[in-house]
């Protein structure tokens, strides 16, 4: 098994060391849903929330999210995002808002955690926009869908190229 690259031989946190790694393409995919009441999804569809194009203050909160990772996880590198995509769905047969975050760099450390932070913090958004109307929505099924660029090359959630993380990404 593989170790844990955020702790040091007698178990204490650190940053991982960078440095020598070679600056390669990075992409970073992640998903999420936010569950809501159908009152509530439609209110959002047909943009008469009183706060705004909650969808768009959506997408624009998870960008700037992407890019202020760093700030949030403590052990994550600060890195130059060359994109960052946020596309919100609605899915009115079950009265859900799927968010898909795509993230990319060259440099010499993965986006993935700016990726699931995008999606974490664009579905927090719609909770806090709606919040007033529906204090019971749930956000559900964050991960990782997929990741490519750098030693551990290309990760896929769910297919055969779905393999452990060899801790050096």
């Amino acid at each position: 098994m593989t170790r844990l690259t955020h702790l040091d031989e007698s178990g204490q946190a650190h940053m991982v060391d960078v440095g020598d790694k070679a600056v390669t393409h990075r992409v970073a995919v992640a998903t999420g849903t936010i569950e809501m009441q159908a009152p509530t999804l439609d209110l959002i569809r047909e943009g008469g929330h009183k706060k705004g194009d909650v969808l768009a203050v959506a997408r624009i909160a998870g960008i700037m999210a992407a890019k202020h990772t760093a700030e949030l996880v403590p052990l994550c590198h600060p890195i130059p995002l060359t994109h960052v995509e946020v596309d919100l769905t609605l899915n009115s047969e079950h009265n859900q808002i799927h968010c898909v975050a795509r993230t990319e760099t060259r440099d010499r450390t993965g986006v993935e955690m700016e990726a699931l932070t995008a999606v974490q913090i664009a579905l927090l958004t719609i909770y806090d926009m709606c919040k007033a109307v529906d204090r019971g929505m749930t956000i559900t099924g964050v991960r990782l869908l997929e990741k490519s660029g750098g030693r551990s090359g290309h990760w896929r959630s769910g297919s055969r190229e779905s393999q452990p993380a060899t801790g050096t990404d």
